[in-house]
């Protein structure tokens, strides 16, 4: 979803944003330093370890351990029970010395006796090139705690063999990532043993994992009984080998195993990895330094603080589409800056807890910002429903853009209506103030209404006079022609009030009061928008144009019709309605005649024609009160039969004079 930018808010409302942002800030910081006591909290960072140092797919080091596999090969070639016969570990410790091994490790405890024969031949065959597993259980019961040690056999170690401690220590979710913490450890001894320079043993920095199950090159235990023919040759040669149970097909994690772990790249084959392979690992980190120390606190505050101060930054001025493109380019930062420690400095700064920060503060300003967004949607809702349709509401509040705040110039076409002889209704109910507010409110509901439905902006109200304009604040092509509509629709809306009064009327047997409106438009430039003090505003225009429908509204009645237009008006509006002009005035603040029109419903051709010359008459003053267009024009147009008694009259007075 693509997210409008929102602009920059000013003045008293960008501070009290800025201060919102600092607050926000400074909870993001408090809140990570809470959850980073969590356990869950190091689990996730762990996870995101997980991740990082394997999204390479880094794989063993050249000239590393070789695995000799307890498999299921093996298995069914030697086809003995297991435990296999001791005399076998030594005949294969004879092959391997003679193949060249420099250091032959056995994941195997031997910390029992068997049968003297079979110890025999492996105190025989053991020497300081092997080390042999030792294992380390605590025990823990409500009582007490007990660590229980098995070592392999003492005359095995009277032989010169090496003790080393297989166990390793597993992460809260189970997988192994951390150097064991024992000196004596079985990766250990065979690094001492196989010589040349090591790392000092670090218990607790995170390993670096070389790839899933069977990355280490690794041969089949019955093939390591016979090199010479069943492996290339030298394949042992100078190398460290590891003998331990590392089953073909890997176990997966939801069935567990024997002997085998969960390690880094387990989240991505969902495959454990054997324990003899794990002991390798453990020796390529320590043998060529690969382990990766976990940053201390003073570094991973620093970098929480310089990621909230960023994203602080970043969203001061404003929110939208660019903090979606800004959160998504840190986070990856994050990612990649993480994974350049571990890669090139041995050290693991977690993403976690700046990936947390920035999108914390990015997104929660964000929000803030949308709130406030929505909050002056409803304000706009809320002050526009008051004067336009809500379908027109609903239009603003989708596209705030469409509505121009402050003072614009645009052509409008405005409406005036007003009923006429309400002073004396109202002179007549001054005793029933109650009727005369009812009777008001039904008036005017009905009007609004009709106006509201046409697309209208409802101005003001003026007493019983109503004063609308079409084309703000939003774009109307058609809004001459809608001003038209709605005042012909505002005509049939009065008679149907009038018919409602009748029948109220006639049930108390009272007399109704009868009511007829004048409209008058007009269509011109204006200036449009918010006017008003700082304190109190109203949406409203102004102009020469506004003046002039509101002379024609009140011209109206003198010339006998409910609807008066001018001249562009009428011109917008005629491929719609027949228009008819009706005269030339000069209103107040003019002094160009304006001419005026009215819509009529029913005419012939002929009859406008005759019409047409019939104006054309008056204007040039030929015209007498005893000329029979009158009559026939009365009877020809009869929607104007008032209009042409008014100028009959007047036309008689003015001879009179």
């Amino acid at each position: 979803m693509l997210v409008r930018g929102k602009p920059r808010p000013a003045g008293g409302q960008a501070e009290s944003r800025h201060l919102r942002l600092l607050v926000l800030a400074l909870a993001t910081l408090v809140t990570i330093s809470l959850l980073s006591r969590l356990p869950a909290w190091s689990l996730l960072e762990l996870r995101s370890f997980d991740y990082l140092s394997t999204v390479d797919d880094p794989r063993p080091p050249q000239g590393g351990p070789v695995i000799v596999a307890i498999d299921e090969p093996s298995l069914a070639d030697i086809n003995a029970q297991w435990p296999w016969p001791r005399s076998l570990h030594a005949e294969l410790i004879r092959q391997l010395r003679a193949a060249g091994a420099r250091v032959i490790g056995l994941d195997i405890i031997m910390a029992e006796p068997s049968n003297p024969d079979n110890d025999d031949a492996i105190t025989k065959a053991v020497g300081p090139d092997v080390v042999l597993a030792g294992d380390e259980t605590l025990i823990e019961t409500p009582q007490a705690s007990q660590l229980i040690r098995a070592t392999p056999l003492p005359q095995l170690t009277e032989a010169g063999a090496v003790t080393g401690i297989a166990s390793i220590d597993l992460s809260g979710d189970g997988t192994f990532r951390r150097i064991p913490g024992y000196k004596d450890g079985l990766a250990a001894m065979l690094a001492k043993a196989s010589g040349g320079p090591a790392e000092a043993l670090s218990a607790g920095r995170l390993i670096q994992s070389f790839g899933p199950a069977r990355s280490y090159p690794t041969v089949s235990y019955y093939q390591a009984l016979d090199p010479e023919n069943l492996l290339p040759p030298d394949y042992f040669k100078d190398r460290v080998v590891l003998v331990g149970l590392s089953l073909q097909n890997a176990p997966a994690i939801d069935k567990g195993g024997v002997d085998a772990f969960a390690t880094p790249y387990t989240v991505h084959t969902g495959k454990l990895v054997s324990g003899v392979e794990i002991q390798a690992t453990i020796y390529d980190n320590i043998r060529r330094g690969l382990s990766i120390a976990e940053a201390r606190l003073p570094l991973v505050a620093a970098c929480i603080l310089i990621t909230v101060l960023l994203a602080a930054a970043t969203v001061w001025r404003s929110t939208g589409w660019l903090t979606i493109v800004a959160s998504a380019a840190a986070v990856l930062a994050f990612a990649a800056a993480s994974f350049a420690g571990i890669r090139f400095a041995h050290v693991f700064v977690s993403p976690l807890g700046p990936v947390v920060a920035y999108v914390s503060v990015a997104f929660g300003q964000a929000a803030f910002d949308y709130a406030e967004e929505r909050r002056n949607k409803r304000q706009i809702i809320r002050a526009f429903a008051q004067y336009i349709s809500p379908d027109l509401v609903r239009r603003l509040s989708n596209d705030p853009s469409q509505l121009k705040l402050g003072g614009e110039r645009r052509t409008l076409s405005v409406l005036f209506s007003d009923v006429r002889g309400f002073t004396t209704i109202a002179e007549t109910l001054k005793d029933d103030p109650e009727q005369l507010t009812g009777l008001i409110n039904r008036l005017l509901t009905p009007l609004s209404d009709v106006v509201m439905d046409h697309g209208g902006t409802i101005d003001k109200y003026m007493g019983d006079c109503i004063m609308a304009f079409w084309n703000a604040p939003l774009d109307d092509p058609h809004h001459a022609l809608h001003a038209v509509k709605a005042s012909l629709a505002m005509q049939a809306a009065i008679s149907s009030l009038n018919r409602e009064l009748e029948r109220e009327a006639a049930a108390r047997g009272g007399k109704p009061h009868v009511l007829k409106m004048g409209v008058g438009i007009n269509t011109g430039e204006c200036i449009v928008g918010n006017m008003g003090s700082t304190r109190r505003f109203d949406y409203s225009c102004l102009g020469d144009s506004v003046n002039l429908a509101s002379r024609l509204e009140g011209a109206s009645k003198n010339y006998g019709v409910a609807l008066l237009l001018g001249e562009e008006t009428a011109r917008l509006v005629a491929g719609t309605y027949t228009v008819v002009e009706l005269d030339r005035i000069i209103v107040k603040g003019r002094t160009v005649p304006s001419p005026v029109y009215t819509v009529v419903h029913k005419a012939e051709a002929e009859a406008l024609a005759a019409h047409r010359a019939f104006t054309q008459a008056k204007y040039a003053g030929t015209l007498a009160p005893s000329d029979s267009a009158f009559d026939r024009l009365a009877a020809d147009i009869p929607e104007l039969a008032p209009y042409y008694a008014i100028v009959r009259d007047a036309l008689a007075e003015s001879g009179e004079e």
